[in-house]
C-alpha cells in the first residue's frame, strides 16, 4: 500500500515537472520568433578577390581585380552602382598595400550606416613596371608611358561587361563613376572625357597633370552629358599641384562647362600620399554620388 502511495506521489510530481518544461520550452520557442521578426538581419560588406589573372586584352597582360560588395548586397535583389578605382591593391588592405591602405571597405560602410548611396568598388591593380605606361595616356620626354588609352579601353569594353554580368549593377552611365589619386586622378580625368557616355563621375585625386601639357587641352572635348568632376589636392604636395588644379579649372571654364559640373578643394597642409587620400574619400563620393 505504502509502495502503491509513494509511486502516485512521484507519478503526480512528474508530470508537474513536465509541464513546466513543456511552457518553458515553449516560452522560449516563442521569444525565438519575436526576436526573428523584430530584428532585421543585416549583411556584412565583403571584399573579394574575383580574379588574380585577369586577362587584358588591350594589353596582352594580367591583372589582380578586387570586387568590394556593399551591405546588404547578399540579402537583396537590389542593383548598385559602380565605382571604377585604380592602384586596387592600395584600396582594402594594408598587407597589400604600398605605403598605406585607403580603407575603401570601411569608408563605404560607414557611408551606407549614415544613410548614403550603397555602391560596388572596383579596385584595378597597378600593373608595377608598367604603372605609368597604364595611367598616362601621353608620353613624357623622362618617363615615357603612354598606353592609357589602351587602359581606359580595357576597362569599359572588357572589364566593365564582365562586371555587369556578374554583379547585381546598374549598369547606366548615371551609375557608374571612376577615382583615382597621382596618375589615378591623371587616368580618371582622361577616361570620363574620354567615354563620357559611359562615366558620369570622376574623383580626380592629386592629379598629375605635369606629366603632359596635352592634358589640360582635353576639356576642348566638352561632353554633350552632364558630368561630375571631384578635384581634389594639398597644397603640400608638390611645387604645381595646386597651380596644375588652377589651370585645369581656367581650362573647364574657358570650355564652358557648368560650374555645377566640377568642385575644387585644397587641403591645407595635405601631402601626396594614402594618408591625403584615405581621409578624403567620403567626401569626394558623397560629392558624387549626390
Amino acid at each position: 500500500m505504502c509502495k502503491n502511495i509513494l509511486l502516485i506521489i512521484f507519478f503526480v510530481f512528474s508530470n508537474q515537472l513536465f509541464s513546466q518544461e513543456v511552457v518553458i520550452d515553449s516560452i522560449i520557442d516563442d521569444l525565438s520568433l519575436n526576436i526573428s521578426d523584430t530584428i532585421p538581419i543585416v549583411s556584412s560588406s565583403e571584399v573579394v578577390i574575383m580574379d588574380e589573372d585577369f586577362f587584358m586584352p588591350q594589353l596582352n597582360r594580367n591583372r589582380r581585380i578586387w570586387v568590394y560588395l556593399p551591405k546588404g548586397y547578399k540579402s537583396s535583389n537590389e542593383n548598385y552602382p559602380v565605382l571604377y578605382m585604380h592602384d586596387g591593391q592600395n584600396l582594402f588592405r594594408d598587407s597589400s598595400s604600398f605605403a598605406g591602405e585607403w580603407h575603401v571597405d570601411e569608408s563605404m560602410d560607414e557611408i551606407v550606416d549614415n544613410g548614403g548611396k550603397p555602391s560596388i568598388v572596383i579596385g584595378i591593380d597597378n600593373g608595377g613596371e608598367y604603372r605609368i605606361d597604364e595611367l598616362t595616356p601621353f608620353t613624357n620626354k623622362e618617363y615615357g608611358g603612354g598606353q592609357g588609352s589602351k587602359y581606359v579601353d580595357f576597362i569599359v569594353n572588357t572589364l566593365k561587361p564582365h562586371i555587369d554580368s556578374t554583379y547585381r549593377t546598374k549598369r547606366d552611365r548615371d551609375n557608374t563613376a571612376i577615382m583615382g589619386s597621382s596618375l589615378g586622378g591623371l587616368i580618371s580625368f582622361y577616361g570620363i572625357l574620354k567615354y563620357k557616355n559611359v562615366f558620369s563621375k570622376a574623383g580626380v585625386l592629386s592629379p598629375s597633370f605635369w606629366f603632359s601639357d596635352r592634358m589640360f587641352f582635353i576639356p576642348q572635348n566638352r561632353p554633350e552629358y552632364e558630368i561630375k568632376i571631384y578635384l581634389l589636392a594639398g597644397d603640400d604636395e608638390s611645387d604645381n599641384m595646386v597651380s596644375d588644379i588652377i589651370k585645369m579649372e581656367k581650362s573647364l571654364i574657358k570650355n564652358k562647362y557648368p560650374s555645377s559640373s566640377f568642385h575644387i578643394k585644397i587641403i591645407k597642409g595635405g601631402k601626396h600620399n594614402e594618408k591625403l587620400w584615405s581621409s578624403n574619400f567620403t567626401n569626394a563620393y558623397m560629392w558624387l554620388m549626390k
